[in-house]
Formats: structure tokens, sequence, C-alpha cells
């Protein structure tokens, strides 16, 4: 059995990169992390660019998986995996995953006129910006949001919470903990934001690999010394590992697959972007440096839904049947 991608999926891949190569790069990329503020994405949600957000609806990142005669691309969830994992590489900001589980369900989202953000009981992913339709739950009704079309916009009773990620508005809903428990988690989603930590981790390794090369000490590369080789040898590994969890649980959909598949692609992402920082030293935690971005945003998502606990338990309950 090949597991080999094909011709159409390696085009999909690298279209998908050039786009955001080209719509969000790094000084783009900056540039957000500049407007957002060491404090957050701000009330106005000045981090998410809604130009690109319709680019990538016209591009059919978030229809995708919906059926041709339903306005999709007709594609499947391997496919979905690469996007995300493209996503994941270029910290392209916004609730992608919930905005693409909501594309065919709630008017506008197929298309990236509407974006959908995560409720999920506790610490929840919040675009306080126009047209943000109000959760998953009611979005799915097709009801819109209160306020819609105002700049501002926030959950009913929401309170705004410091994210560690600058990129990352974060909201408690009235009544809930942060840790407080929600519905099981959809496996789509699972399996998606292992792809986007398979996507930073891809990309740590990548940049630990370019600054060993170029930055020097006591007259040749760091690269040339044993430890650096060896951190950058363990994150090659690493990321090939999640990489071959997350195509596989791609294409088999199975719960254990999937819960297998986040379990590593969050340790790759979580590990690799420590080591990528140790490999840059002090100048990767500067606020020009991308790097703490990579490992803030890792710490982000390792906290939805299906992280460690969660996928640990389906792993458990595959093993005792």
């Amino acid at each position: 059995m090949r597991f080999q991608l094909t011709d159409d999926q390696r085009a999909l891949r690298d279209g998908v990169r050039q786009l955001l190569a080209r719509r969000f790069d790094s000084e783009r990329l900056r540039a957000a992390v500049t407007a957002a503020g060491p404090g957050g994405a701000g009330p106005a949600g000045v981090c998410l660019d809604r130009a690109l957000w319709r680019e990538l609806g016209a591009a059919g990142f978030f229809a995708l998986r919906l059926p041709e005669e339903a306005g999709g691309v007709g594609l499947g969830l391997p496919e979905a995996a690469l996007v995300f994992e493209e996503a994941g590489r270029a910290l392209l900001p916004g609730p992608l995953i919930a905005t693409h589980l909501a594309a065919g369900a709630v008017p506008g989202a197929a298309t990236g006129e509407v974006v959908v953000a995560a409720v999920d009981g506790g610490l929840v992913e919040w675009w306080a910006q126009a047209d943000v339709v109000r959760g998953e739950a009611k979005a799915v009704s097709g009801e819109p949001a209160d306020g819609a079309g105002r700049e501002g916009v926030v959950p009913l009773g929401a309170v705004p919470v410091r994210s560690v990620d600058p990129l990352t508005p974060l909201h408690r809903v009235s009544g809930t903990s942060e840790r407080a428990t929600g519905p099981d988690p959809d496996p789509v989603a699972v399996l998606l934001t292992a792809a986007e930590q398979l996507g930073t981790a891809a990309r740590a390794c990548d940049l630990a690999v370019q600054h060993a090369r170029t930055r020097e000490q006591f007259g040749q590369p760091i690269g040339a010394f044993q430890a650096v080789k060896h951190l950058c040898a363990d994150m090659l590994v690493r990321t090939e590992v999640a990489r071959a969890a997350v195509y596989a649980a791609a294409v088999t959909a199975g719960p254990a697959d999937i819960a297998a598949a986040r379990l590593l692609a969050d340790e790759a992402a979580l590990r690799n972007t420590r080591d990528c920082l140790q490999v840059h030293g002090g100048m990767g935690f500067t606020w020009e440096s991308e790097v703490h971005l990579h490992l803030k945003r890792a710490w982000v998502r390792a906290q939805r839904g299906g992280g460690v606990t969660e996928s640990e338990e389906v792993l458990a309950a595959e093993l005792v049947v």
C-alpha cells in the first residue's frame, strides 16, 4: 500500500502555501502581532484580516469538504488535513476550524463572509469583530448574532481573558469555569487541530535548522556542534512521526487513530517550538521573532477539546475493548 501524496494533493498543498506566503507572510504576521499588542487582539479583533478570510473562502478553504452539488470543492479529510497543516505553518489567525465545520450549515461560512467561532463551555476562541456568528451551536441553527454588523461584537455574557497568544483572543462565557467540561469534541476538529500542530512542528524545525546554519559561534555555524545537531534531529523525527499519524488518521477517520495523531502532534508542536527557542537562544523570545509566537500558539491549541486527557481516554477505551 502506498502512502505518498497524489499529484493533486501536492498541488493543493503547494497552492495553499503559495497563497499564504503571498497574503500572510512574515511581514504581515508581525504587523498583525504589532496591531494586537502584547495584551492580545484587543476589543475589535484587529488581527483578523477580513479580506484574507474572504479570499480563503473564494479559494475553497472552508468549503473544501462540501459536496460539489452543495457548492463545495468535494474533497475529503486527507485534503483538509494538508490545508490545515499549511495554516499551522503560517500561524494563520482566526477560528479556521469552526468556520470550516460550519460551512454548509451557516450561510456565508463557506465563502468566508461570516466568521464562526467555537463555544465549548469553557475558554473559547472569539473574534470580537463585525459579522461574527455567536458560537457554533447558535450558528448552525442559522440565527444571526446579536448586534451583527457592528464593530466589537462579543458573545452574550462573555468576559475577555488575557491570552498568551496575541493572535488568539479568548473569552470566558458566564457561568463556566476555565476548565469546564463541555460536550465531546468533534473528531474532525480534533484531527484538524492536530494538523495545525503538525504545521507548527514542521515550521519550528525549519526555523531551527535555518538558524543553526547561519548563526556562527567560535568561528563556525552552531549547527556544527553536536548538541545543536541532536536538537534538530529530534525535532525532525518528532515531526515525521506526527505527520505519519495525522495523515493516517485522515485516511481512516478512526477515533483511536485521531486520538493518537492528536497526542503525537501536540507533543511535536510543544517540544519542537521549545527546542527551536533553545537553538535561537534569547533572541527567539524577542517580539520581532516568530519563534515565540509558534510556541504560544502551540500552547493555546493544546488546550482545545481532544487534547491530552481526552485523547488518552479514547485510546484507553480502545485498548480495554
